[in-house]
């Protein structure tokens, strides 16, 4: 059974069973701050299980893409080295939302398990929650008599709280779980040693498939359990291992889940999988592994980058980068060319991959080629810093260095060490550990932030946003938290319906006032910002003391800032005949890769792999204004089941999580045809008047453009105007303002020429006055002076051309530029390399003298300073030394 027919049986099973089966959850979470990445199957169901939302059907099946590198939930180091780890997975779940239960869900498993998949029943375990007093949760006595003459007692193994309750989080919906294991060792092996025995003992033939987690709890911030309104299922179940069980091979990677990617390998690189070189296998399994987690992330939406789940991207796509580099002996970019079969193979399961294939293509070579340049770089620091511990003696390089490169030059710690070991040498493990630790320290310091449970004030079956049409709602508090962040403390309000529209879809929450009354009194809290948490709108407010107001307030008046919101709607859909307006200009590739909006400007990020052109946004910025002119009145279409509103020409943006049915914002459904939940302007006519004010990369095949529009347009145009007036006055009011600039620039140019004429005929002068103070020593030639030069650039050009004329050069200069003491050190390198001479080294003891620092070359290094009075001291030293 191949993979495909694997996949399409489950949701076919349970689409026997009445339940509705739904499309997978972007790789990216979005709206949950708790998570970085949908680490799990039951990640976009969070809120249904807590209360927060009503899920479109009781019963429900999917295949989740989900991805476990960070937090709680970490893989990365496993995968590669074993056969059963991964980064990204698919996971196939089945849920029932208060509906089914134990008995439901684990008859199905079974059913599914032996009679579809016709797994052998023999080989196969499960594991029921032996109880946890601490928690106080008892003895899953349930599930062990439902499983008891299902599977016979002697193959119902006793969980503790690690491997049999599952938890999301270190809060959330949680409860006791039953796995089921299967045992796929070579029979010879089932008959010596029993397979219950290596369940949950690392075993990579013996290996949990599927785990029914029944949830029945929500652990709180202090640890506490406390029931849900409600039971539910949450099942997943690792189709990956699954297809190893199906097809009866001995590894993940032996299925035709990776086999493809694998062929691809063996041939860019020559070797074959299943070598008896140790690490090609390895890293055939890295790569073909990473790969998959790399191309669906930046399909939904997340860019490699430097800073929080673009870093995961990155540090992964590196790591497979690193592995074809040292193990299969890629030295040019590889990792790219695996996006067409990965394509291939997913077109029917997550065809958002083919529709991006050439943008992904393109942004993964970027990295690749980048990445490459840093190996480079940090080989070379590498032999560097090798060069120096020869010297010393020592073959340990310190954390501290290895920290450096790792930070600095996106070295990783592991290939670092590698070469170490190949040339001897050692890294010192526990210092760049501590020196790691320091740095996530830190992190954690900035990022710090405390906060309450909930304070439940009344019961609610969700909020009502009625903001697309109210300005003003009249509301009840459902519950608030306190949050304790860098900057002081903030209220999180929770209404049962509101007008404030929460951030989302780069588009800014909205601020605003709640007006109600405590024992007789008007209270106002001002909000100063809406953010949506699962299925919440959070109004954060910064004023104090607000616990009692909060706790007895009456009907609450909320209102938002009418004038702001107004400037913002105008800014969202100025970015809708924008983003048509490039599509046709640019063409029908441009998809959106992030946006920015609120009241002052509005900034997008898209797919592009060259600059846009001024004339081409020219033509971008003459079509919105065309459009705002025609003032085209807004139509909106709501609850349209999405298949039909993508079939009428609707365009949705990739790595967004739509529901079953969708909101669609139409300004002429020859222009303008877009999903988008965001607030917007009732006519084009009312955004005024469009303009950009920036163009510009963000990353590999991504531009970024910001405009503005109506009086911040107005505004900027004006300031644009006085600029303009200012150098008229300033060049005494010329005809053509152009032809005076490029006047004056010309005239400049011959000036620096001139100048520079000056400064070379100096130097030339000066280095005949140095040639005479050359002083001659047995192995080299030494001159150290004071000298009176124009640049500190001329430092080297002196040392660069002496060197010309003088064999086995060591020069010395010292000079002061307006007022600030320079130092250079010279060492041909002939000397360098006979002596050992390290002019870095050198030049910063000599710093010492004029109170600063610097470093260089082994053969070239400067140094500034703040004291030039230490100038001739410096000089002095350096006589001595040589």
């Amino acid at each position: 059974m191949t993979s495909h027919k694997i996949r399409q049986s489950f949701l076919d099973f349970f689409r026997s069973k009445g339940h509705l089966i739904v499309p997978s959850a972007p790789l990216v979470a979005k709206n949950d701050p708790t998570l970085m990445f949908n680490n799990s199957g039951m990640a976009q169901f969070k809120d249904f299980f807590l209360g927060n939302g009503t899920p479109p059907s009781r019963r429900i099946a999917d295949t989740q893409k989900c991805l476990r590198v960070s937090g709680k939930h970490n893989d990365l180091e496993d995968v590669g080295f074993d056969t059963y780890h991964h980064t990204m997975f698919e996971m196939l779940g089945n849920w029932s939302f208060g509906d089914y239960f134990k008995k439901e869900a684990i008859t199905w498993a079974w059913e599914l398990l032996t009679e579809i998949y016709k797994l052998p029943k023999e080989r196969l375990y499960v594991s029921v929650f032996e109880g946890d007093a601490k928690d106080g949760v008892p003895f899953d006595q349930e599930a062990w008599d439902l499983w008891a003459p299902i599977v016979g007692e002697d193959r119902i193994i006793l969980g503790n709280k690690k491997d049999n309750f599952w938890e999301m989080g270190d809060t959330g919906p949680c409860g006791p779980c039953s796995e089921i294991h299967i045992d796929l060792r070579p029979q010879a092996d089932v008959d010596s040693i029993s397979g219950k025995s290596l369940v949950n003992n690392d075993h990579p033939q013996v290996v949990e498939i599927w785990n029914l987690v029944f949830m029945q709890f929500e652990r709180k911030a202090d640890s506490s359990l406390i029931p849900l309104p409600s039971t539910h299922v949450d099942t997943g179940m690792g189709f990956e291992r699954l297809c190893m069980a199906v097809q009866a091979k001995m590894s993940n990677y032996d299925t035709d889940v990776f086999q493809n990617t694998i062929n691809v390998l063996e041939k860019l690189s020559g070797k074959a999988y299943g070598s008896e070189e140790p690490f090609t296998d390895i890293a055939m399994r890295v790569i073909s592994d990473h790969i998959r987690a790399v191309a669906f992330a930046i399909t939904d939406g997340q860019l490699p980058s430097n800073v929080k789940a673009g870093y995961v991207i990155r540090r992964i796509l590196r790591r497979a980068v690193r592995y074809g580099y040292s193990y299969l002996g890629f030295a040019e970019p590889f990792f790219h060319k695996l996006i067409p079969v990965l394509s291939e193979q997913f077109k029917d399961v997550f065809p958002e991959l083919t529709a991006q294939e050439e943008f992904v293509t393109r942004v993964i070579l970027e990295e690749e080629k980048s990445f490459l340049r840093t190996l480079e770089s940090g080989l070379k620091r590498l032999d560097i810093i090798m060069a120096n511990l020869k010297e010393k003696e020592t073959n340990v390089i310190a954390g501290s260095e290895v920290f450096e490169l790792s930070d600095t030059f996106g070295f990783p710690v592991d290939l670092t060490a590698l070469i170490a070991r190949e040339k001897s040498f050692i890294i010192d493990e526990a210092g760049f550990q501590d020196a790691l630790a320091e740095q996530k320290a830190r992190s954690r310091k900035d990022a710090s932030k405390e906060a309450t449970d909930w304070i439940e004030l009344r019961e609610s079956d969700g909020v009502e946003f009625l903001g697309y049409d109210f300005e003003e709602t009249h509301s009840h508090i459902v519950k608030y938290r306190k949050v304790k962040t860098k900057t002081g403390e903030e209220y999180h309000i929770v209404l049962d319906r509101t007008p404030f529209y929460a951030e989302m879809g780069g588009q800014v929450g909205d601020t605003g006032t709640l007006h109600f009354n405590v024992n007789g009194d008007s209270k106002v809290v001002n909000i100063v910002d809406t953010k949506k948490e699962n299925d919440l709108f959070v109004h954060i407010s910064r004023d104090k003391n607000l616990d009692d107001a909060l706790q007895n307030a009456g009907i609450v008046v909320a209102h938002i800032d009418e004038e702001r919101r107004h400037k913002i709607k105008a800014n969202h859909s100025a970015t809708h005949l924008m983003l048509s307006s490039m599509r046709e200009v640019l063409g029908t590739h441009i998809g959106q890769k992030g946006s920015f909006l609120n009241d002052e400007l509005l900034r997008f990020d898209f797919s592009h792999f060259s600059k846009v052109t001024d004339e081409e946004l020219k033509k971008i910025e003459d079509r919105v204004n065309e459009k705002i002119r025609e003032n085209i009145p807004l139509k909106v279409m709501t609850n349209v089941p999405i298949q039909e509103a993508i079939s009428m020409g609707a365009t949705a943006t990739f790595g967004e999580k739509y529901g079953d049915f969708v909101r669609v914002i139409i300004f002429d459904p020859e222009f303008s045809f877009e999903l988008c939940g965001g607030t917007h302007i009732p006519s084009t006519g009312e955004i005024g008047v469009f303009k950009f004010i920036s163009e510009g990369s963000v990353s590999a095949g991504v531009r970024r453009v910001e405009a503005v529009t109506g009086e911040k347009a107005l505004e900027i145009m004006r300031q644009q105007e006085d600029t303009l007036n200012q150098l008229k006055d300033l060049l005494k009011g010329p005809k053509d303002l152009v032809k005076a600039v490029e006047n004056l620039l010309d005239e400049r140019t011959q000036l620096q020429k001139k100048i520079e004429a000056l400064e070379n005929e100096k130097i030339q002068q000066l280095k005949t006055q140095l040639l005479a103070k050359v002083k001659s020593y047995q192995t080299f030639n030494l001159v150290v002076e004071k000298v009176n030069v124009p640049g500190a650039e001329s430092l080297k050009q002196l040392s660069y051309e002496l060197r010309e004329q003088v064999e086995n050069l060591i020069a010395v200069f010292g000079t002061e530029i307006a007022g600030k003491p320079q130092i250079s050190v010279f060492i041909a390198e002939n000397v360098v390399q006979s002596s050992g001479l390290n002019a870095g080294s050198i030049v910063k003891d000599l710093a010492k003298e004029i109170r600063g620092g610097g470093g260089g070359q082994p053969f070239f290094a400067t140094a500034g300073g703040s004291d030039a009075s230490g100038l001739d001291k410096a000089l002095e030293k350096a006589r001595e030394l040589f």
